[in-house]
Order: C-alpha cells, then structure tokens, then sequence
C-alpha cells in the first residue's frame, strides 16, 4: 500500500473515550490516523494508552479557540475526513463557563468548517452534536425531527455547531454530518459520569475499599448504548453518497436505580445496602426522561446496537473489578485514577 492509497483522519478529541475508540477503529479499517491535543491542557494519554495505539497515531498540538493552529493541524495532515470530537466538557458547572462553552463548544466548529474551505472543501466533516439538544419536558422517544430545546449554556452551544454544520453543508456543499449520539457508556468512561461512578464504586465496595455509592436523581432515565458501536457510527456517516444528520440510539431508557441495581447484582450485592441519595448531587437543569428512535441510522446506515443495557453494565464493572484487583496486587497499566 503506497501513501497516496492510505486514507487519512482527523480527530479533535482523541484523548477521550469516542476519540481513542475512533481512532482503533480507523486504525483497524488501515487509515492513518492524527489527532489534536490541548497544550495548555494537563496531558491525558491513558485511553490511547490502555489501547495499545499511542505509538500508532501521530498528536497534533491545536486549540479551538486558536484559528491558526487549526490551519495549521488541517494542513499538516491533509485528511480526507475530520472528526469533530472535542468540547468542553459538560457539567453541573456549565453555567459558570458560559462564554468558554460558546468560544470553544460552539465557534470551534465554524473555526473547523472555516480551515475546510481554505484548505480543500471536499474534506468530510462530523459533528459530535448532543442530547442536551433537545432540552427537558421530553416523555417520547426522539427523533432528527423533533424540535430542541437547549436548558444551559453548553447545549446552546452544541446546537449553534449543529446548525452550523448543516449552513456549512447546504450553502458551501461541504460534506457535514452531525451525529446526535445518546449516552453512550464504556471503561473509559470519565469518572464524572455517574455510569463510570458506579462501575468504579461498586468495584471498590465489593472489594472492601469503599463503604457507600452517593448519587443524586435516581429516576433519571436514559437510553444507554455502548461506545465502541456507537464510533463506528461516525464512519459509516461520511461513507454516504450524500450528507446527513442521525440520532444514534439503542431505542430503550433504563434508570439511574437500575444501573445501580445490576451493577450491584454483578458482584453479587444487594444494592440498596449501599447507595445513599445526596440532593447536592441534583443538577437543576438535570433531563428526567431521554430516548431515541435509531429508525433513520438503521434504515439508511444498516446500523443497529448489539450490545444491552445489561451486558453493558456487566462489561464496565467487571472492567473495572478487574483494573482494582490489578491494582491490589501491585501492577502498573494506564488508568485514569490515582490512588
């Protein structure tokens, strides 16, 4: 296979759990693959560590906010597909970093879209876009039709990069998808996500390291997916003959109660014996009830998820059993916590 054969990527983003995952899979479909990192950011290379891919992809310093660099990121690769990962990153604290979720979250998509057609519009883009898009009050399942209705900061600044993209695409016949992707859960899954904080909790308590889950809204509902089926959702997007938009959903909610309630039931505990609700931990803007319809992705992309809501659950707390005993015994690996 010669260089002008071997199909390049850019992801923005490649540290976190949708960017390490991205960038296996297009390892594995024979891509070379770039990613951007945040200088002024602490470095975080564990996921890509705990792939065994760091060596195989090539880090490229850019800052959304920073317009050359991205320019010169776009420039130095010269891909044919940019995958638009990186964001701030939500929070209960998204109010308090408005404006940094609308210059980096929001005009960092436009700032991308802009290094496009400087340097060759027929680079296929993707947009992570967000449920957030659509905001509370929401009792049936979603689709790329329903009307938004954003509640903070960061998902004003998501839709602004949805619409963005879709301008980007009808006005400039840019190649510009958005993927609105429910939750979608892993081992590398932050801690501050309360799937991780569950995996990783329940983990500890059955191995005597911790006493209590605390969690805040238990009845939140969610429609929760697995990650590395979910990327290949993003790939399948730009190998299209024509542009689109896509909720990519497993069709099914489940509460926070029963997250708990299996993770507990994985090691083998009753988990009402363990979990304590603190309303500190209830987000004012929090959404109680989410779910999609995958109809659209399933008809036009012939995707749909293989893996449960129960095997999911499974797969994250034994992962997480597993890295804790590892642990124990005194091994070393990449992980994302620091005992």
């Amino acid at each position: 296979m010669t260089i002008d054969t071997i199909k390049r990527a850019l992801i923005t983003g490649i540290t976190g759990q949708d960017g390490s995952y991205l960038a296996q899979f297009l390892l594995d479909q024979g891509y070379r693959v770039f990613g951007t990192y945040q200088k002024s950011a602490v470095p975080n290379f564990w996921r890509l560590q705990y792939l065994n891919i760091l060596e195989k992809v090539t880090l490229i310093c850019a800052d959304l906010t920073d317009f050359p660099t991205l320019i010169e990121a776009v420039n130095s690769c010269q891909p044919q597909e940019i995958y638009h990962l990186a964001a701030l990153s939500p929070s209960g604290t998204a109010f308090e970093h408005a404006v940094d979720a609308g210059e980096i979250t929001g005009l960092g998509v436009t700032r991308l879209l802009e290094a496009i057609m400087k340097i060759d519009p027929g680079i296929k883009f993707y947009q992570a876009s967000s449920i957030e898009l659509y905001g509370e009050g929401r009792s049936e399942p979603l689709t790329e039709n329903t009307p938004f209705n954003p509640v903070n900061p960061y998902a004003v600044a998501k839709l602004y990069g949805y619409w963005i993209t879709r301008i980007y695409r009808q006005k400039h016949g840019i190649f510009a998808c958005s993927g609105i992707l429910f939750n979608h859960e892993s081992p590398l899954r932050g801690l501050n996500f309360v799937t991780r904080k569950i995996s990783n909790s329940v983990a500890r308590i059955s191995l005597g390291l911790q006493d209590e889950l605390i969690l805040g809204n238990l009845n939140a509902k969610r429609d929760w997916g697995y990650a590395p089926e979910y990327i290949r959702c993003m790939w399948l997007m730009l190998q299209q003959d024509k542009p689109d938009d896509y909720i990519i959903a497993t069709n099914e909610t489940h509460t926070v109660r029963e997250f708990a309630e299996k993770a507990f039931e994985t090691v083998g505990l009753d988990w009402q014996k363990y979990i304590r609700t603190d309303e500190k931990l209830m987000r004012p803007t929090d959404v109680n009830f989410l779910q999609g319809d995958n109809s659209k992705a399933r008809e036009n992309l012939g995707w749909q998820p293989q893996v449960k809501f129960n095997q999911l659950v499974e797969i994250m707390v034994k992962n997480d059993l597993d890295r804790w005993q590892m642990h124990e015994s005194g091994k070393t690996f990449p992980w994302d916590i620091q005992p």
